[in-house]
Parts: C-alpha cells; structure tokens; sequence
C-alpha cells in the first residue's frame, strides 16, 4: 500500500468553480449524449461542456426571472439532461435543490414536498399522475410546478432555455454573476431510511465538492471515458457521481431501463459504470451464463490460473484472452464502481480476472458520500479499501476482536438533519460523525464493514452475529432471490435468541433444477453446508420459505424492522 501515489485534482470550493473549470478546460469534449427517438427513428445529439453552461445558466437566468431566487426547488424524475440541468441551475444561483426519490408512493412524495417547504417542483412527465393528485389535494405550498419535457398546461425546461438565453442577450447577468455562499445549506436530501420516516440530510456545495477532489485523488477516470449514468440522481451516491464525472470531463450517457442494459452498454461504447451491487452481481450472473451456455466453464478456469500466474510476474493477458467475454458487455468497458452496500467478494474477484477493474466504495448520504474506496492500487477482496485522503477514520469502543463503530471527520460531513436537532446530536459529537457501521482496520490499513450497529444479533452468551455475512453466503444458492437473517425469540429460553433465517426462493428456477424434490429440505441441506464454515454459536437453526419478496426501501435495503412485524 505504501507506494500508492494520490493523482493530480484540482480543488475547488464550490460546484459553480468546478463546473466552470470544467466548461472551459474539456469545452469542445461532449458532456452528455442524448438519444432522441422520432417515430421509428432514433437520433443522437452530442451536447458539448461549453453548450452544457450555456443550458444552464439560461435556466438559471429564467428561474431568477421568474423569482425563484433564493427559493426551494424539488426535482422529481429519471436520470435525464433535464433532472442535470434543473440541479445545477439550482447549484449555480444558490437556490435549494431538494432531489426526491422518483419511486415513492404519493403520500410520501407529498410529505417530502411538504417537509421540505418547496416552492417550486420540476418533474418529469413519466410522474404526472402523482403530481397531479398531489396539486389537486392542494396542501403544499409550492407556487409552481414546471415539466421536464413538453407538457400541456405547465411550463417547461425547454422553453425556459431559450426565454433565458434571450434575457442573456438583453444583458440580465444577474444569475451569472450570483455569489455562492459555499458552506450553507443547497441541497436537501432525504435518506432512504429503513425506519418508517426518512430524515432530511442538509448538504453544502462544499460537502460535495471536496468529496469529488478526494475521489479524483484516487480513482482513475479519462477525458476520453464514456459514463452510463444508471444511479438515480436522487440518491447522492448518483448525483455525487455524476458531478465526480462532470469534473474530469468524461461523457454521460442516459439508460433506457435496467433491462437494456447490456444493449446501452454496447451502443453508447460505455468505458465506465458506477452501480449498486444489485446491478453489478446481475451484470456478473449474465457473464457466467453465456460462459456455461457456450460449455467454455472449464476452459475459462484454466485461462484464469495462467493469466492470474502471469499477473504475479507482471504481464497482463487478460484483455486479450478474455476479449470475448468483454466484448459481450460492449467490448469498451474497463472501470466498474460499486457502492450502497457490500459487494459479493466472488463477483468483484471474478470480473477483476477477466481484466476488469471493480472497486467497492463506501459512504453515506450524510458524509457526501464517499468515506473509503479501492482504486487500482488499494485492492482487498471484502474490504472497502482506505478513507478518501481528505476524511480521517477511528473505531471507536473496540471489542476483544478489534471491531468497534466507525466515526469520521472530514469537510464532507452534512450541515446536520433538517429542522431535528435532537437526532443531529446523536451522531455528530466533537466534530466526528458516527456512522452507525461497526468494522476494523487490518494490520495493512484496509478497512472492513461488518455490519450496521443495530442489525448486530447478540446472543446470551455475549458472542456478536452479523447478518450480513451469513446472508451473503445464503444468497449464493442458485434457488434463493433474497434472505434476511434475525435472532427468533427462543421459546425454551426466554433470554436467548435462536438464529433463524427468512428465505424467498425462485420457484421457476426450483422447478427446472429440482422438479421432484422436497425444495424445503434441499434448502435446508445447503444452510447445514453453510453452518459447517463457521463456528457453532453462528449456526442458523430455523428457516421460513416464502414466495412473497421481502420489504424493502426504494434503494433495495430489506426494512428489518417491519420484515419482523410481519414474521
């Protein structure tokens, strides 16, 4: 690890410096490809840095024109040019931008608007029919709500363009010229919290911007790479990404849905992926199916063992032996970032044999969100590498193991959660944020996440169970889509807990392995070969088969507690 060597960045306070290093540096470079479909046909339209400022601070202009300075704007859409626009616009003149999740039931999406104090909401049209129940329930403040695209009745981001670009011309330099207070509050984010009501995160420009130096510090990302943006700006994983891209002058292209993503991969010529490992072990499963389909398993393993040997001496073959492999997913893809949560040790293993680079990255909306990351150097399969090099790390009350909860200090920790001071002083004390994640650092200064503080299992006998890592092993049988591991009330010994898991299982899949068997005991077989790895107090001791897919939030985290009311 010792001769790893941070890469050149330039530091900036702000977005608004950032994007205009970014439009004047990479200016010709294309910064987002936008595919527009006309009847049977489809066009593309390359959308340059230089015009990219253009766009927004015509918007910006509009949005002061029409008196949103200083206002709260909510963004509600699929990742668009549209939902880029409206964010940076918003960045740009200090407005507050509010990203909300797209997904969210109405009475959410209501309480958020409501709780956020927007005064205006910019959507997508896909979204129409929430937006107008909740205009019609009438009991947000929001003056005006603008469409992305053209829409009868509302105004939209198109004509709002080019009625800025006008007011420009004029000489209105009144948004362009717009003071950024770098350390205030400008954006809002609601945590996708696994507890029934989210909290509102408060970020500054800074959180943000200091948080992509110390990315740029360590990963390595090219003028020349192309970007499929698949992680909902919404999450600030996605909208930190994509500023991350914004400042090294890379190409964004937008997906058309989770199931064309081998087809957007191919046809936008994607170099570089940023995905929850949900999507990356998908990706991965796809893989491993061509290879068994074309009977090439055991031919790919061999070639595995020699390009791994050859590594070891310094020669990499792996392009050009895996090269088939590769271009199945598009034959220019080189750089895949995984973050939200644990990635499966094997999956991060097997695309680096075949030559290319995952990382697993690790944060949280309320540290903006990057605390630790791998890059080509820092690489340990299981750990999330080392802390971004502008964040300190401790663990603090350290068991007899070395596994304490993880606090951090950096300038990328949140302002605190909107208007709940109470619940802002429980994890922030002295300036360290406390995550609520429990780990260690080994001997080598990698870190590891065990799992979060409240999910731990603690038995009688004071031994500590992690679900996570039994549930990643379960996940691996071929004929599970998802589990959660709890702790059972145990009925002879009240005190106790009995180690138990809840498995949905694929039952398409189960008829075709297993047609004739007892499905319940081949489960229950596999769980006994799991038990075997580990030591006895870690055994599970009880299973529950369903069809019926576990609760989860709209980032696909499994809500523990109300899978336990239901259990």
């Amino acid at each position: 690890m010792g001769d790893f060597k941070y890469l050149e960045a330039t530091e900036f306070e702000n977005i608004k410096e950032l994007i205009y290093h970014s439009a004047k540096k990479y200016k010709d470079n294309t910064a987002f490809i936008l595919k527009e479909k006309k009847e049977k046909e489809v066009q593309y339209k390359n959308i340059s840095y230089e015009k990219f400022l253009e766009d927004i601070n015509a918007l910006g202009t509009k949005f002061y024109n029409l008196g949103y300075k200083n206002k709260r704007v909510a963004i509600v859409g699929r990742n668009s040019y549209g939902w880029v626009l409206t964010h940076l616009a918003n960045l740009l003149g200090g407005m507050l931008s509010i990203p909300l999740d797209k997904e969210l039931q109405v009475d959410e999406l209501e309480s958020c608007i409501l709780r956020s104090k927007a005064d205006v909401v910019v959507f997508d049209e896909k979204y129409i029919g929430n937006i107008k129940e909740i205009q019609n329930r009438n009991n947000c403040k929001a003056e005006q709500y603008i469409c992305m695209n053209k829409l009868e009745g509302y105004l939209n981001i198109q004509d709002l363009i080019k009625q800025g670009k006008e007011l420009i011309e004029k000489g209105n330099k009144e948004y362009i010229e717009a003071e950024i207070d770098s350390y205030k509050m400008n954006i809002l984010l609601f945590t996708s919290g696994t507890t029934s009501k989210s909290k509102a995160v408060m970020l500054s420009q800074n959180n943000i911007a200091s948080n992509v130096y110390g990315m740029q510090q360590v990963e390595k990302l090219y003028p020349t790479d192309i970007n499929l943006a698949f992680l909902p700006f919404h999450h600030v994983f996605g909208s930190t990404g994509m500023i991350m891209m914004l400042a090294c002058g890379l190409t964004t292209a937008f997906p058309d849905g989770l199931r064309y993503v081998s087809q957007n991969l191919k046809e936008y010529k994607v170099s570089v992926f940023v995905g929850v490992p949900l999507l990356v072990e998908a990706i991965y499963k796809k893989v491993e199916q061509g290879i068994e389909k074309q009977g090439k398993t055991k031919t790919v393993n061999i070639a595995k063992k020699i390009s791994n040997f050859l590594l070891k001496m310094h020669i990499d073959i792996r392009k050009k032996l895996f090269k088939q492999i590769i271009d199945e997913l598009g034959g220019h893809l080189r750089f895949v970032i995984s973050g939200g949560a644990p990635l499966d040790r094997k999956v991060a293993k097997g695309f680096n044999e075949i030559g290319l680079e995952v990382v697993q990255g690790y944060g949280l909306t309320e540290t903006a969100p990057v605390i630790a990351a791998e890059n080509y150097k820092i690489k340990k399969y299981g750990s999330i590498g080392t802390n971004m090099p502008n964040v300190e790390i401790e663990f603090e009350d350290k068991d007899e193991n070395g596994i304490g909860e993880l606090k951090v200090k950096g300038p990328n920790i949140m302002l605190g959660y909107y208007e709940n001071e109470e619940a802002t002083k429980e994890v922030i004390k002295d300036g360290w944020f406390y995550t609520g994640d429990l780990g260690y650092k080994d001997k080598n200064g990698y870190i590891f996440i065990t799992g979060r503080k409240k999910d731990m299992i603690v038995l009688k006998n004071g031994k500590k169970v992690f679900p996570e890592e039994l549930e990643m092993l379960i996940n691996r049988i071929d004929i599970v889509k998802e589990c959660m591991v709890f702790g059972m009330p145990n009925e002879s010994n009240k005190n106790d807990v009995k180690l138990s898991v809840k498995i949905v299982y694929d039952k398409e899949e189960a008829s075709k392995k297993y047609p004739e068997e007892n499905i319940e005991e081949i489960l229950w077989n596999k769980i006994k070969e799991i038990n075997k790895t580990f030591p006895p107090y870690k055994y599970i001791k009880n299973m529950i088969l369903t069809e019926e897919e576990l609760i989860k939030t709209t980032t696909k985290k499994i809500k523990r507690n109300e899978e336990m009311k239901r259990i």
